[in-house]
């Protein structure tokens, strides 16, 4: 175990020195302040701070001379009569190399930034010979291969709206996201790679468009069906045996999409103008479409990426995603600053535990992103990372990392600064995390984020200072969703954030904010332990758990009710040649004891072949729980936004 709080990396002079930040605020004309006067002001101000991000990174656009703030939440706006677009922003660099892709299969590709440009504008001329006009859907089913960024990226020069999903969801996932959308026009793959086999989705694609009579086209990538020629996707056209079921509109390949030479024009739009649809996960009901507006993404981004990630020309940026979860959203957004950005189609794992880590060698990484499992599975297989010589960070977000993520971070990576990030899908961003002024605690978020009015709420509604208490944010933040779709009249937002605190975000989480602006993440608030009236979250105990080396997953549910205590049942999926003995069920109860309380020793241990996860890889805890209290299986999760459904039924009683 690793004592959380334990001091592991400080910047030294040069760091602070050559920080970004430390920049912006010589350009600021406040050489010298700590970053929580920063933070203070930026939250307290938050009309002055936004506007200083738009004039420092020099934002391509029409500022207007309306005010930046207006509003209260929900219905906060910013800056009225602004214009802009967001691919214009992101594709403004004239140098330097723009994208990096790497497949699991071996294949590499580069775009510079002028090469990126070109594609985009072919590609944006293939979709007005479609029919897009600005406001229009175009939705992806896509792995995180060059086209998906290079259709987004022209779907944002025109205006219209980009939605996209990974080709692991199934087909009822999908389209319960997409014909919420009406989209035009559907950007598909034949299939993907994964952990060394291949998956032909050209079935799916066909279900797919049979669901969505919005449909004008059809634009098929033969992802597979290339490779196995050896040729580049966009080199090979749609087989007429995959194509022929699409039920309506035309279909075409991606090279005839791309085909005619154009200009590249962009459309500026306002502030608020929707840039994309993002999706919650879906495993309790029907995903709500989140809409993004270009400014605020942009203004967002600029910030958090220079700022919290230290990124700009000549960085080299990778977080490991899918198209599907909002951390590709993040990751693209590294062209905004001129950094590279690395696109990794395939496997965490294979052929090795160590495939991350290799690529950010190879491709020489100065940023490397990941989930916090994939930090503790590096530890638990013993990874020593080698190379790396350009590596000056690691970000870890999806769920808190533990203590001792951070201390193997900082030994196998000496003089690497660690950061654990907390936002979400519904802010697309970051809104506690760190920057390279922080020194590094093990455990410990070092900061709230700039901009960013992260606040922790008692029971009675009032802030409270080194005491777990709700997530919430209590002022506006303009990457904050400018609607649901199909909500017109906003109630479903309102509901969504602002029932339980009108006028304050509540996010649904736990966190513990201290005395210097550091914080701790608990997990959700809706998932939380109440053993004999002590609170707890869940992080706590998998940290516990998950140290074992027998212990390969775990999920912790508490089956008690208001006003009535229940059980505490502990769920372990084993190691590879592990059992569940009697030594180790004592081991496991007796550091649970120990370390959190006796209150928290489960009623019982029980083994399970997984433990359920949605597609982004965040553990369900409330649909189980649901389960263990009478809720059909069925009615409990949609397995369709889920990795692995076929769990489930190992949870009824």
């Amino acid at each position: 175990m690793v004592a959380e709080g334990e001091l592991l990396w400080e910047p030294g002079e040069e760091v602070v020195a050559r920080a970004r930040l430390t920049r912006y605020l010589e350009w600021l004309g406040r050489p010298g302040d700590d970053y929580e006067s920063l933070w203070r002001w930026s939250v307290d101000e938050p009309a002055a701070f936004w506007t200083s991000i738009w004039e420092h990174f020099d934002v391509v656009g029409e500022r207007g001379d309306g005010p930046a703030l207006s509003g209260a939440m929900p219905r906060a706006r910013w800056f009225a009569g602004a214009r802009l677009n967001y691919a214009e922003n992101a594709l403004r660099h004239a140098e330097g190399t723009a994208m990096i892709f790497v497949s699991e299969d071996g294949a590499r590709q580069e775009l510079t930034f002028a090469e990126l440009r070109e594609e985009v504008a072919r590609v944006r001329a293939g979709l007005v010979r479609l029919g897009v006009t600005r406001g229009d859907r175009v939705a992806g089913y896509l792995p995180n291969i060059p086209q998906a960024l290079i259709a987004f990226l022209a779907t944002a020069s025109l205006g219209a709206i980009w939605s996209a999903g990974s080709p692991d969801f199934g087909v009822p996932s999908i389209v319960d996201r997409f014909r919420q959308i009406a989209p035009k026009v559907l950007i598909a793959v034949d299939g993907y790679h994964y952990n060394g086999r291949s998956y032909d989705r050209s079935a799916a694609v066909n279900e797919i468009a049979a669901a969505l009579p919005s449909l004008r086209a059809t634009v098929w990538i033969p992802y597979l069906a290339a490779a196995e020629e050896g040729r580049a996707p966009q080199q090979a056209e749609p087989l007429p045996l995959h194509t022929r079921q699409v039920p309506h509109g035309q279909v075409v390949g991606w090279e005839g999409l791309r085909a005619e030479e154009a200009p590249l024009e962009f459309e500026r739009v306002p502030f608020d103008h929707p840039l994309w649809i993002l999706y919650s996960s879906g495993t309790t009901g029907l995903p709500k479409p989140i809409v993004h507006g270009h400014g605020g993404i942009v203004l967002e981004h600029l910030k958090s990426l220079s700022f919290h990630q230290d990124l700009g020309e000549g960085d080299v940026f990778f977080w490991y995603t899918t198209t599907g979860w909002m951390m590709w959203n993040y990751l693209v957004g590294a062209l905004l600053v001129g950094a590279t950005a690395v696109l990794y189609d395939g496997s965490a794992a294979h052929p090795s535990p160590a495939a991350l880590w290799r690529i950010a060698d190879s491709e020489g990484v100065t940023y490397f992103g990941t989930g916090a499992p994939y930090i503790m599975a590096s530890l638990k297989a013993g990874i020593r990372p080698t190379g790396l010589e350009r590596l000056r960070g690691v970000g870890s977000t999806g769920s808190p990392l533990p203590p001792e993520g951070f201390a193997w971070v900082t030994a196998e990576l000496p003089g690497v600064p660690v950061g654990s990030f907390s936002g979400g899908t519904d802010v697309c961003t970051g809104f506690v995390g760190a920057t390279v002024l922080h020194p590094i605690r093990a455990g410990i978020i070092p900061c709230r984020s700039l901009g960013a009015k992260v606040e922790a709420y008692d029971p009675a509604g009032k802030p409270v200072t080194g005491e777990v208490g709700e997530l919430v944010i209590t002022r506006p933040m303009p990457s904050m969703p400018v609607m649901f779709w199909n909500d017109p009249d906003g109630e479903r937002y309102a509901e969504s954030y602002f029932d339980v605190y009108p006028g304050v975000w509540r996010h649904g989480d736990w966190i513990k904010i201290n005395e210097d602006g550091s914080c701790v993440i608990y997990g959700r608030s809706d998932s939380t332990l109440n053993r004999g009236g002590v609170r707890m979250g869940t992080s706590e105990f998998y940290r516990v758990v998950e140290r074992f080396e027998e212990v390969a997953d775990s999920l912790v549910i508490d089956t008690g009710q208001l006003g009535q205590e229940g059980r505490l049942l502990l769920y372990v999926t084993l190691a590879e040649g592990a059992e569940l003995s009697g030594t180790l069920e004592r081991a496991l109860c007796d550091a649970l004891r120990t370390e959190l309380s006796p209150r928290h020793v489960p009623n019982e241990i029980r083994v399970v072949p997984g433990i359920p996860r949605t597609l982004s890889g965040k553990k369900l805890e409330v649909p189980v729980r649901k389960i263990l209290l009478g809720t059909p299986v069925e009615q409990a999760a949609n397995p369709d936004a889920m990795a692995n459904p076929e769990v489930l039924r190992h949870f009824q009683p």
